[in-house]
C-alpha cells in the first residue's frame, strides 16, 4: 500500500515502541505497518492497548503475535485485568526472518481484519470496547520503518497493484459520500442502478462473507431480461472465483484463472467493478484482481444489480 493515502505516519520508531494512536480507532480506521523481521527472530508482537501502564499492565484489546518456532504460528489474544484470554492461532505465516513486510489492520464494528502482502490473514472479534483502545505497542525482534493511520479508508486506499482509473473514481466517491452511513440489505438483493452502465461507470459492493459460506454471486444485467451481462461467483469451498455471462438461455464458458483466491470465511470485502469500453476491471479490497471482456455488448441496457448467497450485504453504490 502506498503511504500517500495515509492521513498520519510515524517514521522509524524505536523498538520497543509505545505511542498514542493518532485519531480515534473507529470502524473504518486502518493501520498500516511496514517493517522487517530480524534474521534471528523468535517472535514479535503488535498490541492495541487501553493505555500505556506497565504496573499494573494496561489491558490489551488485540495482541497480534507472530512466532517463528517450527513452521511458525500467528497467535492472537486479549489481556484483561492482567490475565490472558484464550489464544486464537493461525498457521499460515506470511512473515519471514530477515525479510521486509507490510501488515494492515482494518477496524470493523465487530472485529479486526488483518492482511499482509495483499492477502487476507485473519479476523479477530472484539473482546474489549473499541472506545477504550488508545495506544499502540510494538516489541520483539523487528524493525519498523513506518506506522500509518487512515480513516474511512478501505476502498479509497489503493495498493501499487490497483488501477489509477479506480483511484480517481473512489476519491470522488469518498469526498461526496463519506458521511453516508452503510445500510443493511436483505439477501437476495436486487435493485435498479441510478443509470445504466457506460464506459467509466463504477459499481461498489460492500459486505461480509458468512461463516462456513459456500458461495455468493453478484450479477449485472438488463432488467426484465433473463440475460446476465456479468456474473461474479466466488465459491468458498473450492476456492474458485467464476466469471461468466448468460445469453440466449445458456451460460457461456467460465473464466476461473486467478493467481490468488481473495475471499475467506468471516471476511469483510469491498468489490469494485469498473466498466471500460471493451471490458470490466474488478478490484477486491483495493487490489486489482482481474479483467473480463464484454460478451453482452449493449452496455446501455445493463441497469440492474443483484446479490445472493452466503453474505451479509452492507452497501451497493454506483456512479
Amino acid at each position: 500500500m502506498s503511504d500517500d493515502g495515509l492521513h498520519r505516519t510515524i517514521l522509524d520508531p524505536i523498538i520497543p515502541y509505545v505511542g498514542s494512536i493518532l485519531g480515534s480507532l473507529e470502524p473504518g480506521a486502518m493501520i498500516v505497518i511496514h517493517g522487517s523481521v530480524a534474521h534471528n527472530a523468535d517472535r514479535f508482537q503488535i498490541d492495541f492497548q487501553c493505555g500505556s501502564s506497565t504496573k499494573p499492565r494496561s489491558d490489551v484489546a488485540f495482541h497480534f503475535n507472530p512466532r517463528f518456532k517450527g513452521s511458525g504460528v500467528l497467535v492472537c489474544n486479549t489481556l484483561q485485568n492482567e490475565k490472558w484470554g484464550w489464544e486464537e492461532k493461525t498457521y499460515e505465516m506470511p512473515f519471514k526472518k530477515g525479510k521486509p513486510f507490510e501488515v494492515i489492520f482494518l477496524v470493523l464494528p465487530n472485529k479486526f481484519q488483518v492482511s499482509s502482502g495483499g492477502k487476507h490473514l485473519l479476523t479477530y472479534k472484539h473482546r474489549i470496547n473499541l472506545e477504550r483502545i488508545d495506544t499502540l505497542g510494538i516489541s520483539g525482534m523487528v524493525q519498523i520503518s513506518t506506522i500509518g493511520f487512515a480513516y474511512h479508508a478501505l476502498a479509497s486506499q489503493s495498493t501499487s497493484l490497483a488501477l489509477s482509473a479506480m483511484n480517481s473514481s473512489l476519491s470522488s466517491m469518498n469526498s461526496s459520500q463519506a458521511s453516508n452511513e452503510s445500510l443493511n440489505f436483505e439477501i437476495p438483493y436486487t435493485s435498479i442502478l441510478p443509470k445504466a452502465l457506460s464506459p467509466g461507470t463504477t459499481v461498489v459492493v460492500k459486505g461480509e462473507i458468512c461463516k462456513n459460506a459456500k458461495s455468493f454471486a453478484i450479477n449485472l444485467k438488463p432488467s426484465g431480461s433473463r440475460d446476465i451481462a456479468l456474473h461474479l461467483n466466488p465459491r468458498m469451498k473450492s476456492k474458485v472465483f467464476v466469471r461468466n455471462t448468460y445469453l440466449y438461455d445458456s451460460w457461456g464458458e467460465e473464466e476461473r484463472q486467478l493467481r490468488e483466491f481473495p475471499f475467506f470465511s468471516d471476511m469483510y470485502f469491498e468489490i469494485l467493478i469498473y466498466c471500460e469500453a471493451h471490458q470490466y476491471k474488478v478490484a477486491v479490497n483495493g487490489q486489482h484482481l482481474l479483467e473480463y471482456k464484454h460478451r453482452f455488448k449493449d452496455l446501455a441496457k445493463i441497469n440492474e444489480i443483484s446479490v445472493h448467497g452466503d453474505v451479509q450485504l452492507h452497501d451497493v453504490r454506483s456512479w
